[in-house]
């Protein structure tokens, strides 16, 4: 009798052992599947799903929040897709927030992406309708690939055509390579312009210069254009210089017809004198002889102060 009860006690034992064990394993088959969490549940709508299977993760910022729970045919031959999100998340999804296709590393299980989106819009709630993006496939990523290898290839060719004709001298860079002389004369016109560039650095700094001692207080320059009296006087002597200028090309002009007159008029004694050597001739001799009976006229009047007839008279004129 003893020996039985031992053996039930072990038998129950090891039951007990078992049933402890299966349920410990059917927790922690459920807390992996968010059996046990309480969630809410969200759909999306995605033309492909590219892999994406019953139970793959769903993340928000990288953490896993939810999973997908089941996916089904549309008419349209759109899947819908069921999401499983875990209720304390819900407060940090927007209600306008996108879902995407994406994968776990390059080539691994494929899961949900839930990203963007304003929480200013609300939080999303239960049985709402997700938006979602068109994910990039493997397959558009081959062809992508693909089309970026032709194009490689046509960029190649056409490197290797253009390297072609500058290696014979052909076009601009192919003669400026090839031809010495060209090189000798782009580097000539380099120096020159560098040199006008440095004369132009000189010239730019020397008026810099020339303009801060014109600002320079005390200038004359500085003076007449911040001292508006000095600038009246400038001003006054200008205007008197040009009324000058003005008189002076009058005069000018006058004397220029007077002199037209002289040169040109025979009827005028200036005229005749100027332009009829005769009449001068003639009015030199007058001259002379004027001059000539002048004389003899003072000769004849000392003459007749010494004679005794009007010796008396001139006596008497000179008492006076």
């Amino acid at each position: 009798m003893g020996d039985n009860n031992k053996h039930n006690a072990k038998l129950g034992l090891f039951i007990l052992t078992g049933l402890v064990i299966f349920i410990v394993g059917i927790l922690a088959i459920g807390n992996i599947n968010n059996a046990f969490k309480k969630s809410i549940q969200v759909f999306a709508v995605f033309e492909e799903v590219n892999g994406l299977q019953v139970g793959d993760n769903v993340w928000l910022s990288g953490v896993k929040v939810g999973t997908v729970k089941d996916m089904q045919f549309l008419s349209n031959s759109d899947v819908l897709i069921n999401i499983n999100i875990e209720q304390k998340i819900q407060q940090y999804i927007p209600k306008n927030a996108l879902a995407k296709i994406s994968s776990d590393g390059l080539i691994g299980n494929k899961l949900i992406v839930i990203y963007s989106g304003d929480l200013r819009s609300g939080t999303v709630q239960s049985n709402d309708t997700l938006h979602v993006e068109s994910s990039i496939t493997n397959e558009d990523m081959m062809a992508t690939l693909q089309q970026n290898n032709t194009n490689l290839l046509a960029i190649t060719t056409d490197f290797k055509n253009i390297s072609k004709q500058i290696l014979e001298g052909k076009g601009t860079v192919g003669k400026l390579i090839a031809d010495e002389q060209l090189y000798t004369n782009l580097t000539s016109a380099m120096a020159e312009i560098n040199t006008t560039a440095g004369k132009l650095n000189s010239m730019s700094s020397s008026l810099d210069q020339f303009t801060q001692k014109l600002n320079s207080p005390g200038n004359l320059a500085n003076n007449i254009v911040t001292d508006t009296s000095i600038f009246k006087d400038v001003e006054m002597i200008v205007s008197n210089l040009t009324a000058v200028s003005n008189q002076v090309l009058q005069t000018s002009n006058e004397l220029k017809i007077l002199t037209t007159n002289l040169n040109s008029n025979n009827t005028s004694v200036a005229g005749v004198l100027l332009n009829d050597e005769n009449a001068a001739l003639n009015l030199q001799q007058s001259l002379i002889n004027l001059e000539s009976s002048s004389q003899k006229l003072n000769e004849n009047m000392e003459a007749l102060q010494h004679n005794f007839l009007f010796r008396r008279y001139f006596k008497k004129e000179n008492n006076k």
